[in-house]
């Protein structure tokens, strides 16, 4: 057989036919689909062709006709088009959950670590390059320094006039604030030869001579160790007018005489009344025990400027007529060694606001001479003093040597089964003992609460975190979920500090004396605390929030009331970082803005650091405030991203 005619015979088989003819039947159907669907699909589609009108109404003619007389196209086939995929999973940042539920458990987000060069400022290390900030609509002119004479002014404290038109200053009225109408309008200049302070814990034993250029106590107390001058220092042996051999030796005899005070655990918190130089506070912070230093303004006047310049929570204080601002119930010790104070005036009310900032159960010690001295004079104010506490019903647990030690009881039980018409009275069960903020005193005994709210803290550290009891009786909308709120805004600090202490170095930072602005539950300082940065917090609950100064004592913290539209009762150059979370986008309706910035300027140290967490709305106003003052000063994002409606103003005060 030829193989020419193998060929043939395999063209003629049946199968190759069947093939063509099916090849060519798809390819038309292929060609027919494409030809209808592309004629029918778009019939009103507007060509963008740029010569003249002539031409595209010609063309859209020839479509229209073609779509006129073409016969109807076949059903287009049902495509089945995969779905596009899903965005990615956006991470939760609120304490609110799915339920609208408080939840403890979100994320805020961080710094991006290749911005951390950005972040460095223009002093050095540890300082902020400026963003360029929009242009605004308002200009602010440099600030001038005030006059020399006001190195240590405290407006509320140093109004002369104010205090020259008082009718009566027996009671300790012209230590009392009295603030100037008219507001601060310069910048408080540091001393000649002001130095960087010298960083804790060094500072407890020795300060630069410059940065509180004042001999007045080293004349009057230099033979009661409490501190000398050596050259360009000074320096502080640690002793006290009672405690001359140095307060570590006093505080083992105040263990030894209680031992159930437990220092760093029980007793956690402690105020320090006539404090001097705050030694006594000073060795009590090893002891892991904070101590409020306090002390009026007096001819020793810059004793609290001594304690801030040694890095030892301190603050202008006085037993006057007003309580003192700390709330009901604050601390578990309150000692008072030759503060000066007569305890028993006017039917012991000075003693009676010792009783309500003491915590049921704490303890007051007294050192004094009364208490071991025999004079005639010294011995009736002695049995003033035991007639006193009986009736608001202090026992005395120990007296020994030059110290005599009372404690609070644990409820109302000896208040209330005391003999009809003793004196002085139970307040009225309507007085609110944590109302502090220009409060006269009252000669009353503060009750305590039938609930043993403010007795049953926990000890340190467990009581950190541990929502007290006292939460709950907080004039705030929440209720059932306040410890949700507590526990959500301890986490949501310790991320943020934690992020501030990685990005911004804070530890090389050095911190010491803080101020947090609006303190909230405290949870800014808890969160420094956690981290183990070795430095204080004063916590401030402004006059026009919720009061939640007794939960952040009950966590073993500091703090006071204050009105930001006031000057604070603190020393020029006291911290060395002032924190402000949102306080200007709440207090801008009521307070002068600019006046609180010239404020912290005032308070703030010479390289120290602000940090205002508030609205972008804000940002470029106080961004040209802190440029007027002189503060490098830099607008960044939050951990939330650059689409937040929060953002950080970091400045740095330069030297």
């Amino acid at each position: 057989m030829k193989l020419s005619d193998v060929g043939l015979d395999v063209v003629k088989t049946p199968r190759l036919v069947k093939l063509i003819a099916f090849a060519f039947l798809s390819i038309s159907t292929i060609f027919l689909f494409n030809h209808f669907s592309d004629s029918f699909s778009y019939p009103s589609l507007r060509f963008p062709i740029s010569s003249s009108s002539n031409v595209t109404e010609a063309i859209q003619a020839d479509i229209t006709s073609v779509a006129a007389v073409a016969p109807s196209p076949p059903p287009r086939p049902h495509l089945k088009i995969s779905p596009p995929p899903l965005p990615p999973t956006v991470v939760r940042t609120g304490i609110i959950d799915e339920n609208g539920a408080m939840s403890d458990s979100f994320e805020i987000g961080g710094f991006d670590p290749d911005s951390v060069d950005e972040l460095k400022s223009q002093t050095g290390n540890s300082s902020v390059e400026e963003k360029e900030s929009p242009e605004v609509g308002f200009q602010i002119e440099k600030l001038k320094l005030c006059d020399k004479t006001k190195i240590d002014y405290i407006p509320c404290l140093d109004n002369e006039e104010e205090i020259k038109r008082l009718n009566n200053t027996d009671r300790g009225e012209n230590y009392e604030r009295h603030c100037p109408k008219q507001s601060l309008d310069c910048l408080i200049p540091p001393p000649d030869g002001y130095k960087k302070p010298i960083p804790w814990p060094q500072s407890r034993d020795k300060i630069w001579f410059n940065n509180v250029p004042h001999t007045r106590l080293v004349e009057d107390k230099g033979g009661q160790n409490w501190i000398r001058r050596e050259k360009d220092k000074f320096v502080f042996p640690g002793g006290g007018t009672q405690f001359i051999h140095g307060a570590d030796q006093y505080l083992d005899q105040i263990s030894q005489m209680i031992p159930d005070i437990t220092f760093g655990s029980r007793t956690r918190v402690a105020l320090d009344i006539g404090c001097g130089v705050a030694s006594f506070g000073a060795f009590l912070m090893q002891r892991n025990t904070t101590t409020l230093s306090v002390a009026p303004k007096d001819v020793h006047e810059n004793q609290i400027q001594f304690a801030l310049e040694r890095g030892v929570p301190a603050m202008v204080a006085v037993f006057a007529t007003r309580r003192l601002l700390y709330p009901s119930q604050s601390f578990e010790m309150i000692h008072c060694s030759r503060c000066r104070i007569n305890w028993t005036r006017d039917d012991g009310i000075l003693l009676l606001e010792v009783n309500r900032m003491l915590r049921a159960g704490g303890y007051f010690v007294w050192a004094a001479q009364p208490v071991y001295k025999h004079e005639d004079n010294l011995q009736e104010q002695w049995k003033e003093m035991v007639d006193l506490t009986n009736r608001i019903c202090w026992e005395l647990i120990k007296k020994e040597g030059y110290i005599a030690v009372w404690r609070k009881p644990l409820n109302n039980s000896c208040y209330i089964s005391r003999e009809a018409g003793t004196k002085p009275p139970l307040c009225r069960p309507d007085d609110d003992s944590d109302d502090v903020w220009y409060v006269d005193m009252k000669p009353c005994i503060t009750r305590l609460p039938d609930n043993g709210y403010g007795a049953n803290v926990s000890t340190w550290p467990a009581r950190l975190h541990d929502p007290p009891e006292r939460l709950q009786s907080i004039q705030m909308d929440a209720y059932i979920s306040r410890k949700e709120i507590m526990k959500a805004e301890s986490r949501f600090w310790l991320e943020v500090v934690e992020s501030y202490v990685r990005v911004f170095r804070w530890k090389e930072f050095k911190l010491r004396n803080v101020l947090d602005m609006r303190a909230g539950f405290g949870g800014f300082a808890a969160a420094l605390n956690d981290l183990g940065l070795d430095c204080w917090v004063m916590n401030i609950v402004p006059v026009s929030g919720f009061n939640t100064l007794p939960v952040i004592y009950d966590r073993g913290l500091i703090g006071a009331m204050h009105d930001w539209c006031e000057p604070f009762d603190t020393y020029p150059r006291t911290y060395d970082l002032i924190h402000a979370a949102f306080l200007f986008s709440v207090e801008k309706k009521r307070c002068n803005i600019t006046n609180i910035v010239l404020e912290m300027d005032r308070m703030l140290r010479p390289g120290g650091r602000v940090y205002i967490r508030d609205s972008l709305s804000l940002m470029d106003q106080l961004q040209q405030l802190a440029k007027a003052i002189g503060w490098t000063a830099g607008v960044h994002d939050t951990g939330e991203g650059p689409h937040a409606s929060v953002r950080i103003l970091i400045c740095d005060k330069r030297i």
